[in-house]
């Protein structure tokens, strides 16, 4: 096996040694690496992934740098359809909520703004409030983990358009009052909603242990209704409907 020497200024492999141990070309790598190729093959995507031993996330954020898809960006602002609406606020045993491609929160039952402590219905946008709002450090357990999952979310949006103008204002609010948000996103973070377990320490009914799982609409590719639950017959259940009913 091959091994590189560690006195390096910059951690991590350098270009040429990715592409050895990944089989190709460097210029086919380097071409690569400034998304000017098009048309590498499913087989040198493997071996790239294979080299920097990315994990699956990863492998798909590799794919979309590579064949990005033609998106349609509309004008218009976001809505969503009125079965989903009614299927989130008719949800009263779970958090429920939609979000869309910017991360505003566009529907919800009353257990999710119960949950993150907002006036039913008010607008917001959730990547903002995760790094700009100081009372959200405080509703998460780990506000760090939650945090890097929104960067990372907000990546894989900036790949898909990355000349949207949208994408482009959140970035640089966030850049310019978040110093946590330059950091992660330093990192070059990538993700999506997903399953996932959130903690939260609410002010109103204490410890919460929550399961999320992530799904993405219908006919929308750019939201993604999800769902946070919590074990039949454990304390955060109980805690849960408390919440419900301070929320009614």
């Amino acid at each position: 096996m091959t091994t590189y020497g560690k006195e390096r200024r910059v951690p991590g492999l350098r270009r040429e040694e990715v592409a050895q141990l990944a089989g190709v070309s460097v210029k086919t790598y380097t071409r690569l690496e400034q998304g000017e190729s098009r048309q590498a093959s499913d087989a040198v995507l493997e071996a790239i992934a294979g080299a920097l031993r990315l994990d699956e996330t990863d492998r798909r954020h590799l794919a979309r740098l590579a064949w990005p898809t033609p998106l349609v960006r509309r004008t218009e602002p976001e809505t969503v359809r009125d079965s989903l609406v009614a299927l989130a606020e008719d949800t009263t045993d779970k958090v429920a909520l939609i979000a869309g491609r910017y991360m505003d929160l566009l529907a919800g039952n009353r257990l999710a703004y119960a949950l993150f402590g907002l006036p039913s219905g008010r607008p917001v946008n959730l990547v903002l409030r995760m790094f700009l709002e100081p009372d959200v450090r405080d509703l998460f357990v780990d506000w760090e983990a939650e945090a890097r999952n929104y960067a990372a979310t907000l990546r894989v949006a900036t790949v898909t358009d990355p000349d949207d103008p949208r994408l482009a204002e959140l970035v640089g609010e966030l850049s310019i009052k978040s110093p946590d948000f330059v950091r992660m996103w330093a990192a070059h973070p990538v993700g999506a909603w997903a399953y996932g377990v959130h903690e939260y320490n609410h002010p109103r009914v204490g410890r919460l242990t929550l399961v999320g799982e992530s799904f993405e609409v219908a006919g929308e590719p750019c939201q993604h209704f999800t769902f946070q639950s919590a074990a039949p017959g454990s304390d955060t259940a109980d805690r849960l409907r408390r919440l419900q009913a301070l929320a009614a």
